[in-house]
């Protein structure tokens, strides 16, 4: 975080199909003579410069900390004034910036390279059920309907993106609620397809090459605001079972100042938000949301699974 926070940007380059977002070099150093984009980002010495409105990635970052996930990328609020940046970047506006993890695995299809693999809805339900790489199944990872993903990591997804209101990555068509028209998924027409499932595909589904078992989150900002009578249940279709370590944080009642705590470190996006009296409401809705999925957790009988040294 601190490195994220302080370090100089020393070169800059654009991300094709990604206009507002700059992949930037970051170094202790404003000697760009020692710098080599390239180089720099296999080095994971590279973040992602992302929009004002992208910021909950914070929060998203400390909550995925805080429940013990450790799935997502290390991001920070951060002011930018390095002549380096065109002015919208340096116009004294809070701005996330996100490690670039050098290692992602990205499809080589250039419509699809957000993903590590091209998952549809269905694939993704029969998966679920197989139980992939668990000792009490013998659907064996790498094996089709199976990924190289460990069937755990898929619910830890899932509890992560229902309570930050994710619904890009499991349900960008807008399947499980009904939207308003300005959304997305509207404009773009996908909600239509939600009558045909198997047009459905999942978005955002990432791996690393060193860790092939386990799940990368990105894009996290999700929605803080999504109001409660449209929560989106489809993102936990399927799943049979939750994290221990992340059930116990919800379970506590202190979420909150769990979240507080963690959130107070990253001090440019606390006062962005108005510190705590700003902070405040934002995590009672993300609070609340957590009392309800226990609630789902009771309700449909799922079981708590020890959480793997993964």
């Amino acid at each position: 975080m601190k490195w994220l926070a302080n370090s100089e940007v020393v070169t800059k380059t654009r991300i094709p199909a990604h206009g507002q977002i700059l992949r930037v070099s970051l170094l202790a150093s404003q000697d760009t003579s020692l710098s080599d984009p390239r180089r720099d980002c296999s080095d994971g010495l590279c973040g992602l410069i992302k929009r004002p409105s992208d910021l909950y990635e914070v929060l998203a970052f400390h909550l995925d900390r805080v429940l013990g996930l450790n799935r997502s990328l290390p991001a920070v609020a951060r002011k930018f004034n390095n002549p380096l940046l065109p002015y919208k970047y340096t116009n004294g506006a809070a701005r996330p910036i996100v490690w670039w993890m050098p290692d992602i695995q990205h499809l080589d299809d250039a419509n699809n390279d957000q993903n590590s693999f091209a998952l549809g809805w269905l694939q993704y339900q029969s998966l679920l059920q197989q139980r992939c790489g668990m000792a009490d199944s013998s659907a064996a990872l790498g094996i089709a309907p199976c990924l190289s993903v460990l069937h755990t990591e898929w619910a830890k997804l899932a509890l992560f993106d229902f309570l930050l209101q994710v619904h890009d990555r499991l349900d960008r068509y807008c399947c499980g609620f009904q939207p308003d028209p300005a959304e997305p998924c509207m404009e773009e027409m996908l909600h239509d397809r939600c009558r045909n499932p198997a047009e459905l595909v999942l978005v955002h589904i990432l791996i690393r090459g060193s860790e092939p078992s386990r799940l990368v989150f990105i894009d996290n900002a999700g929605r803080p605001y999504h109001p409660e009578a449209k929560l989106n249940f489809r993102l936990l279709e399927g799943i049979d079972g939750f994290p221990e370590t992340a059930v116990t944080v919800l379970k506590s009642g202190c979420l909150q100042n769990m979240l507080l705590k963690s959130l107070y470190m990253d001090q440019e996006f606390w006062e962005s938000q108005g510190g705590y009296q700003g902070l405040r409401h934002l995590l009672q809705v993300i609070n609340r949301r957590g009392q309800i999925l226990l609630q789902y957790i009771q309700a449909h009988n799922l079981t708590i699974f020890k959480d793997s040294s993964l």
